[in-house]
């Protein structure tokens, strides 16, 4: 690790960070600010239709799950061979599902994850679709169900109500995966025409317990409309003018978090409205991301079905695409956070999952990923050694360049530039292949933090590579009995795995293949830095580290070679020994 290396770092999170604050940042509130005042005059010019009131009233007790789940007028059982739950005939909503293939925490006996749990509870996620008739909200609708219905794969299961002369049917299906389909006859029985308002919705409650609130991670209401994603963070919708209101065909509306999705899916060859608010006039937040179909009117004798769908689960990629083109669903993987990065993010993540599926281990996968990033940049880090090699011949011309223009800084610069010349070196090459794996860095740190794949994925000691590396060096790697971590003020600084050491000892061995620098000062600072990013990475994804490790490690071995096979005088041994005040085996006298 060189000049260039600390020069790339800073210059890639400046660029990164300054392009999303000063650019895109405005460039997007502009244009949902355009597209607000786009939508509110074409309403305006639009006249009367055909609307309803979807708010859900205040729940204001706060139950347990167990409570909640009793304290409805009755259930569906829900079983398939991915999630458990049921599903609430009080306005036949969806609001109890547990998925049988996740738990929290990696043991075998920790609890299944709930991606969906009742209303009346703390921190509640619950999805709904239906149809309003006559403008009058079907919230407290109560639907009957046949006595002992049990919803699977294999039976599928009717619902019925009667609302005054309108009848209304809804069959509920369920796949193996994550999908509910649902479709709902209504039929007119009076005398008079009805009018008819298919609506869905995902609504969150408070917000949710394990809210991560990380700035590069998106949790709240979002939907897609037209092929474009919308979506509005928790904190951005407390504020009443903050919402989202877009028109178009195909789409789907959700709330997620990092791993877990609850969608609302209209039919995808029809034009809806999608909103993404928080609901006024309710004592707790309520967040709802929401679709409303075009109104339209039932004479009497008539009947219409409107088929929708409802997804709860988590957002497994294969998935996600499996919808998209089984069942035609609109861009449905971006569910998936990809990020500003996304032309990164997902060939990364698709390279990563080929291994995988290839190896059997996501850990074996990133080892592979970083031999691929290696032999593509090759080229590049070729030259840049090459030139690097170059530097190291010329040092001695250097030197006295500077020791004859010491004094005159412009003749010192056209010495040097004309000794570049000559030799044909590019003294900024080294910095161009640095700087092309810190997007990929951030890409890969992207993939590890927010796609569920790699959730609860082990490699050799490491149990979950999407979470910090679990040994220790000051508890002695799990010797001693405590956790340095909960000392009070510096344990959040104290939480050294292997892998962490590996890479610091890594990038300290990189140092070394160059001689230190001459300048005292900058000897020490270029010697802290492994130390440093020890520090800075512990608390990264274990994969993360493991690319890093394994990355430098590559780098090292690749600097050896191409500078050795260009004619420098490679001695990392006597540069160690020169770090630690010995003389080079070559510097020592002859006996």
């Amino acid at each position: 690790m060189d000049r260039n290396f600390v020069v790339a770092i800073g210059l890639a999170f400046i660029i990164l960070l300054g392009w999303d604050v000063l650019i895109a940042g405005p460039q997007r509130e502009a244009l949902e600010a355009a597209k607000r005042e786009a939508g509110i005059e074409a309403a305006e010019a639009a006249g009367p239709s055909l609307t309803a009131d979807l708010s859900v009233p205040t729940v204001d007790a706060t139950l347990t799950r167990i409570e909640a789940l009793k304290q409805a007028p009755g259930r569906v059982a829900i079983e398939t061979p991915t999630m458990i739950g049921s599903l609430n005939l009080l306005g036949a909503t969806l609001d109890d599902i547990s998925l049988k293939n996740y738990r929290i925490t990696p043991e075998d006996d920790a609890p299944l994850v709930n991606v969906l749990s009742p209303r009346s509870t703390e921190t509640a996620t619950f999805i709904r679709n239906g149809v309003i008739v006559d403008g009058q909200s079907d919230d407290q609708a109560v639907w009957t169900a046949p006595e002992g219905a049990r919803l699977t794969p294999a039976t599928p299961v009717t619902l019925s109500r009667q609302d005054g002369e309108v009848r209304h049917e809804m069959t509920i299906t369920v796949d193996e995966e994550f999908m509910f389909t649902a479709e709902h006859k209504v039929i007119n029985q009076g005398s008079g025409r009805a009018a008819l308002l298919p609506y869905g919705f995902a609504a969150q409650k408070n917000l949710p317990d394990d809210l991560k609130n990380f700035m590069i991670l998106f949790e709240g209401p979002l939907g897609v409309v037209d092929g474009q994603l919308f979506s509005k963070k928790y904190k951005k919708l407390d504020k009443s003018k903050n919402t989202i209101d877009e028109a178009g065909t195909g789409g789907w509306a959700g709330i997620t978090d990092k791993y877990w999705l609850a969608a609302a899916i209209p039919p995808q060859d029809q034009d809806f409205d999608l909103k993404l608010t928080r609901v006024q006039g309710t004592r707790t937040p309520l967040y709802r991301a929401s679709y409303q179909l075009d109104g339209f009117f039932l004479e009497p004798g008539q009947e219409a079905t409107v088929t929708s769908r409802m997804f709860a689960g988590a957002k497994v990629v294969e998935t996600l695409r499996g919808y998209e083109d089984g069942l035609g669903i609109s861009d449905f993987d971006k569910a998936v956070d990809w990020g500003m990065l996304f032309f990164l993010t997902r060939p990364i993540f698709h390279t990563m999952h080929f291994f995988a599926e290839l190896t059997g281990n996501y850990g074996v996968a990133i080892l592979l990923l970083t031999l691929v990033v290696k032999a593509l940049l090759f080229p590049l880090a070729n030259a840049s050694y090459r030139s690097m090699a170059g530097m190291r011949k010329v040092a001695p011309e250097m030197t006295r360049i500077r020791e004859r223009y010491g004094d005159d800084k412009m003749k010192q610069q056209q010495e040097m530039m004309a000794l570049y010349k000559k030799h044909k070196i590019n003294p900024a090459a080294g910095c161009l292949p640095v700087l092309l794996q810190m997007p990929i860095f951030f890409a890969l740190y992207k993939v590890l933090f927010t796609t569920i794949e790699i959730r609860h994925e082990g490699f050799l000691y490491i149990r979950d590579l999407a979470e910090q590396d679990p040994t220790n060096l000051f508890n002695l790697f799990g010797l001693l009995p405590y956790d340095p971590t909960m000392i009070p003020v510096v344990g959040a600084f104290l939480g050294i795995g292997i892998l962490p050491l590996l890479m610091g000892a890594a990038m300290w061995v990189q140092t070394k293949l160059n001689p230190p620098p001459t300048d005292p000062i900058q000897a020490q600072v270029f010697g802290l830095l492994p130390l440093i990013f020890i520090f800075i990475f512990a608390p990264f994804a274990a994969g993360l580290v493991l690319y890093w490790f394994w990355n430098t490690f590559l780098g090292v071995v690749q600097q050896y070679f191409i500078m050795k096979r260009a004619g420098a005088d490679v001695d990392i041994i006597g540069n160690i020994k020169q770090t630690f005040g010995k003389k080079p085996d070559a510097e020592k006298p002859a006996e």
